[in-house]
């Protein structure tokens, strides 16, 4: 169980980059009018920025 933990909480930055940031995103820009670079739709684009971050802060270890 603890293994198991201790893995979860690894990848967490990456959950919170999926799970918050991307949704919190897509609904600012649908706030605001924007439409999302490159032809991608806005929850796309917006998971595309919520993973890239959340493995950059898992990969340096830092969230911000």
């Amino acid at each position: 169980m603890q293994v198991a933990v201790k893995k979860l909480l690894g990848i967490m930055p990456f959950l919170f980059g999926v799970g918050f940031i991307a949704p919190l995103l897509d609904q600012a820009m649908a706030a605001c009018g924007l439409a999302a670079p490159f032809g991608m739709n806005r929850l796309g684009f917006a998971l595309a920025v919520g993973g890239a971050w959340g493995l950059v802060a898992n990969l340096r270890g830092r969230w911000l």
